[in-house]
């Protein structure tokens, strides 16, 4: 078990009278990239929303040996753009699960959004606007965002979609280095390039998991 960081037994899991998942089970080591892999609508997302606590599995379990509260990073599609926050802003926002919204942000909180900054290369983006920024831009914002957070449990849904090469490049590499550390990456995808990179791959079809493994192995299912 001190090597698997999620347990998923027999997970069932939807939206009001519509099942997605149907009765999954599949493990997640620790420390290492995992792509969660399979067609539109085969429950990705709803996967990736039980591992967050945002969507209520109907019936099985899921164990995290992870400790905190994990650190989401959805697509920046599903933001607005126009946000009325800066770069800057948005990367402090990740210290909020510390201290909650309404408290001051201390001065080593700021220190480390900063460093935040630095490592998704947006310092000379800091006093600009979302709204103002390219795709690639908002969504390094929101992976250091998510940085911030300092989880041991980072999940992402498509993190590279529609992204320009340069910004596909620095959200991989960083990836890799914070996975490296001992941080656990679940991360959707239907990027067969960027699900080659991971270190093991989940294949989701009509809610079920039907494989699993090295990329290798499992994109020749799918």
């Amino acid at each position: 078990m001190q090597h698997t960081a999620i347990r998923i037994d027999r997970l069932t899991a939807g939206y009001a009278e519509n099942t997605v998942l149907h009765e999954l089970s599949a493990t997640v080591p620790r420390g290492r990239i995992t792509a969660i892999v399979g067609p539109n609508g085969s429950g990705k997302s709803t996967l990736l929303g039980v591992l967050a606590g945002t969507v209520a599995a109907r019936s099985g379990t899921v164990e995290r040996t992870t400790t905190r509260r994990p650190a989401i990073v959805v697509q920046h599609t599903a933001i607005p753009s126009t946000l009325p926050i800066t770069v800057r802003d948005a990367v402090a926002m990740g210290r909020w699960a510390h201290r909650g919204p309404w408290r001051r942000l201390t001065r080593a909180d700021r220190a480390l959004a900063q460093r935040c900054l630095e490592r998704m290369d947006l310092t000379e983006l800091a006093t600009r606007r979302l709204d103002s920024l390219s795709g690639g831009q908002r969504q390094r914002t929101l992976l250091a965002q998510a940085l911030a957070q300092e989880s041991d449990l980072l999940l992402l849904d498509e993190p590279a979609t529609g992204l320009d090469t340069a910004s596909q490049a620095r959200i991989s590499e960083v990836l890799d280095e914070v996975a490296a550390t001992g941080v656990t990456i679940v991360a959707a995808t239907h990027d067969r390039v960027e699900a080659g990179r991971a270190a093991h791959c989940l294949l989701l079809r009509d809610g079920r998991a039907v494989a699993a493994g090295l990329p290798e192995d499992v994109l020749v299912s799918a």
